[in-house]
């Protein structure tokens, strides 16, 4: 498997490429209020509003440095996987949605097999998003669950029902 690696305080962490739509440079956001401060607010994209996660503030509980090699990385989203009212696209998969991830160091792809990933052996139910980790000759690298970052309260602030009659249209 593919994965885009970046960096928080020092410890790596991987992003499954299949996953990425598209890697930009970072860009402003409009704010949200009322959203956990991890939410950095949305931008645009092709004239529709995209919510965007601060991975730093979320995981630190501080802002992404503003460095050359911090990105935007815009990834597909199933607001409501496995609910019986999901919204579904033509081949019968939940609807996805656009989500920006702002993550620091994003400047490497790594081949990891998926079998070389372990259970980290550390329950962290506040940060489900926090996967298996595996060794990649370099140190442990921990792979990035998107599908758990976000609870149910802020998919419903992010992915109003409205918003999910809407699904993306160019996966």
């Amino acid at each position: 498997m593919l994965f885009l690696l970046f960096d928080l305080d020092g410890d790596r962490y991987a992003l499954d490429a299949a996953g990425i739509v598209e890697v930009l440079a970072l860009a402003p956001t409009k704010s949200v209020p009322g959203a956990p401060a991890w939410v950095a607010g949305m931008f645009e994209r092709h004239g529709e509003p995209v919510p965007v996660i601060d991975v730093s503030q979320l995981a630190l509980g501080r802002p992404a440095r503003q460095l050359r090699s911090t990105r935007l990385i815009l990834v597909r989203y199933r607001a409501d996987e496995a609910g019986p009212s999901a919204m579904h696209d033509g081949g019968g998969e939940p609807a996805a949605h656009l989500l920006g991830l702002i993550v620091e160091r994003a400047t490497q792809t790594r081949r990891i097999e998926r079998e070389r990933f372990a259970e980290s052996g550390l329950a962290t139910p506040h940060a489900r998003w926090l996967g298996p980790v595996a060794n990649d000759g370099m140190g442990l690298v921990q792979w990035v669950e998107v599908q758990q970052m976000l609870g149910d309260d802020v998919k419903a602030l992010l992915f109003p029902p409205a918003a999910a009659a809407q699904p993306l249209a160019s996966l």
